[in-house]
């Protein structure tokens, strides 16, 4: 049975309902691997693959951009026609670098990440661009402009946030529509019956801006499956026992 198709938030474009994440590409699955995954999901109906350049998480500084790296890879095997077949989503926002400035939603952050990766997915630009967090150190309207530098140069189709406050969320689109800047069409918040604040506030502020909503960890990293005992000790290799890798 093929995924359904639907609407991204209150734009023209059409995704799958499943989008598949790849944070695990690189580190606890090997490129081998994870193109099977992606092999999977295609056969699957799935069109909308999502990263950020931090990914694989639970790895190091020297690890991050390997995820994007290996869906450039697997995008590149797969033929000429192949990035055209598929929405693709990153994020930008945690450390890639040892500088002071390789995080955070800067002006100098963003535009410098969004070219390192595009570098990694080998294409010319992404579906959709995403704050991976806010950055309180940054004023919104700086990465509101960075992101409409990012969009009006063809680099970026759509722009996103995840993990965001409400009333964040709220003043980034007020100050977007204010200076006319491109807006916001989609928000990705952790959700699952373990973590249901986002339905209080941000999920009727989706509601009335018009914004997509793409939920992740809905089964609570697994926890939610039943797979792990009460009591027991994480198996090796599961998200457990990468750090807060359980939240996400």
């Amino acid at each position: 049975m093929s995924i359904p198709i639907t609407r991204l938030g209150r734009t023209g474009l059409k995704v799958s309902k499943l989008a598949l994440g790849t944070m695990t590409f690189g580190l606890q699955t090997d490129e081998a691997t994870s193109f099977r995954i992606l092999d999977r999901a295609t056969e699957g109906g799935i069109n909308f693959l999502d990263t950020a350049d931090v990914y694989p998480l639970g790895g190091t500084v020297e690890t991050t951009g390997r995820t994007e790296e290996i869906i450039g890879n697997w995008l590149q095997s797969q033929g000429a026609t192949a990035r055209s077949r598929f929405i693709v989503a990153t994020k930008a926002a945690n450390k890639v670098g040892p500088n002071p400035w390789d995080q955070g939603n800067s002006r100098k952050h963003l535009l410098d990440a969004i070219d390192a990766s595009l570098k990694r997915l080998k294409t010319d630009h992404v579906d959709l661009y995403q704050l991976h967090h806010d950055d309180p150190q940054t004023p919104l309207d700086e990465s509101l402009e960075a992101l409409d530098v990012i969009v009006r140069s063809g680099r970026a189709r759509y722009i996103g946030v995840s993990n965001f406050l409400s009333y964040r969320l709220a003043r980034a689109i007020g100050i977007a529509a204010l200076h006319k800047l491109t807006q916001f069409v989609s928000v990705q918040p952790r959700y699952s019956l373990l973590f249901r604040e986002i339905e209080r506030e941000l999920l009727p502020l989706a509601g009335e801006e018009g914004l997509g909503v793409i939920p992740y960890n809905p089964l609570a990293g697994g926890l939610l499956t039943g797979k792990y005992a009460p009591g027991a000790k994480p198996e090796d290799n599961t998200r457990f026992t990468l750090g807060t890798a359980w939240m996400t």
